[in-house]
């Protein structure tokens, strides 16, 4: 159970805004490689499709050990700057370079373009690493009020769905502007455009969020992994929402993988991607205040479930598309919109009241931890989405191609694209709701359960 700490800090309106734009970077990083990256691959420079999802892989799997070593670095910081606010700036100053030479490779194709985009990809992982994790353990620390921390976090998605609009309408318009499908070209533009966005935003989270307060532990955990390790098993609520996070961004994953797929082979367009995501980003950026609401009235878990049975419901009926056409796609993915938005809002609430619970309990500041294990468990299993993906192409029978070649996919792969972007994520999701109901931290006054720790 959470106690109510002594007097509750507000955190001022300028510092929301200031954080929140920081979710620009975060958004749109997992965004715009989890929407186009395979699909530059496989269709840009002729690599393997199986071979195009080890890549996206990879790079996220790194994340499994340079996340909790950012977290910790950020835990024993001692600056002018805070904690966490050195490592944003360091990740300013080299996630939007990386992010370009992604996109921006040497004429390569084949096993050669997919090892240059792999290194490339490894590198932009790293770098966002020194700003991803610090950035999310900060909620945690701004705030002693459970509630306090679901309104702090609303405008954090508000500006989710303004980069998600990025990542699903202006990146793909930008990356199709010479051609329907795009050329090399165009995608070199569109990553410069984004590694401009990228550096603004996590500039302007650095400068915004310099009058953040800071509540909780004031002293860093300096025990050894082993004894942090130790601590973190002993933490069910903690471990609970890091296996949440982990099977609902596995489903996401794979329809952000997907949709270009989903688009060109189902819809008969590929253009069609922007318009499913802009169907995808007007419920976040209209919903928030709905989903407060609702978890002030069910908590966070009832909030949670709800969120899912819209996300679930709404991926389940994309499966009659071929039959209802284009319009049904984009109402079925409109509803997957309000799901994602409560989805992204209880995750994040729920861990920063898990680090300030911790923070609490222990005296210790180690939210730099929590965050970097979370971060990295998630990231590493939700990067399986797109290899996920790129298996179930395989057996279908997809085959690659460069922009010169035109290829007609068989029924095979076109029916694999289908299930890839519906039946398999709606499945995944739906076991979700069943690790929610393990979930159990209560707000200040309600009877814990033994779940909880």
């Amino acid at each position: 159970m959470i106690t109510p700490a002594a007097g509750t800090v507000s955190v001022p309106k300028s510092v929301r805004l200031g954080y929140g734009v920081g979710s620009f970077c975060t958004a749109t990083f997992n965004g715009v490689p989890g929407l186009l990256l395979l699909f530059y691959m496989t269709n840009f420079l002729a690599v393997p499709a199986w071979l195009a999802g080890v890549v996206v892989t990879a790079p996220k799997v790194w994340d499994l050990f340079v996340n909790p070593l950012v977290g910790r670095w950020s835990d024993r910081t001692t600056s002018r700057w805070g904690p966490r606010r050195p490592w944003l700036l360091a990740g300013a100053c080299t996630l939007p370079i990386a992010f370009f030479l992604v996109f921006a490779g040497p004429p390569l194709t084949g096993v050669p373009a997919a090892l240059y985009v792999g290194a490339c990809f490894l590198a932009a992982a790293t770098a966002y690493a020194l700003f991803e994790v610090p950035y999310k353990a900060m909620p945690g620390e701004m705030t002693d009020d459970y509630h306090e921390r679901t309104s702090l976090l609303q405008w954090r998605m508000v500006f989710v769905g303004a980069a998600t609009a990025i990542s699903g309408v202006l990146a793909p318009a930008i990356a199709t502007s010479d051609g329907q499908d795009g050329t090399l070209g165009s995608y070199r533009v569109m990553a410069l455009t984004i590694a401009v966005i990228l550096l603004l935003a996590m500039l302007g989270s650095f400068f915004g969020t310099a009058r953040a307060p800071m509540t909780g532990a004031p002293e860093p955990d300096r025990g050894g992994w082993r004894e942090q390790l130790a601590a973190v098993k002993d933490n069910p609520a903690f471990l609970w929402l890091t296996v949440l996070a982990c099977v609902q961004m596995l489903a996401v994953s794979m329809m952000l993988a997907a949709a270009p797929y989903f688009a060109t082979y189902t819809l008969g367009s590929a253009s069609a991607t922007q318009t499913l995501f802009a169907a995808l980003v007007g419920p976040i950026l209209l919903t928030m205040p709905l989903w407060v609401r609702v978890a002030r009235r069910f908590d966070k878990r009832g909030a949670m479930l709800l969120a899912v049975l819209l996300f679930g419901g709404g991926t389940t009926a994309a499966m009659a598309t071929p039959l209802f056409g284009p319009l049904w796609a984009h109402l079925t993915i409109l509803v997957v919109g309000v799901g994602y938005a409560g989805l992204q809002l209880m995750q994040f609430s729920m861990l920063a009241d898990v680090i300030a619970v911790d923070a609490a309990t222990t005296g210790k500041r180690r939210a730099g931890v929590l965050t970097g294990l979370w971060t990295a468990i998630e990231s590493g299993v939700s990067a399986f989405g797109a290899l996920i993906f790129g298996i179930i192409l395989t057996i279908g029978g997809f085959v690659e191609s460069e922009p010169s070649t035109f290829v007609r996919q068989p029924d095979s792969a076109v029916a694999a694209v289908l299930i890839g972007q519906t039946a398999v994520p709606a499945l995944i999701i739906f076991a979700s709701a069943l690790i929610t109901l393990k979930y159990r931290l209560t707000p200040p006054g309600a009877p814990a359960s033994p779940s909880s720790g």
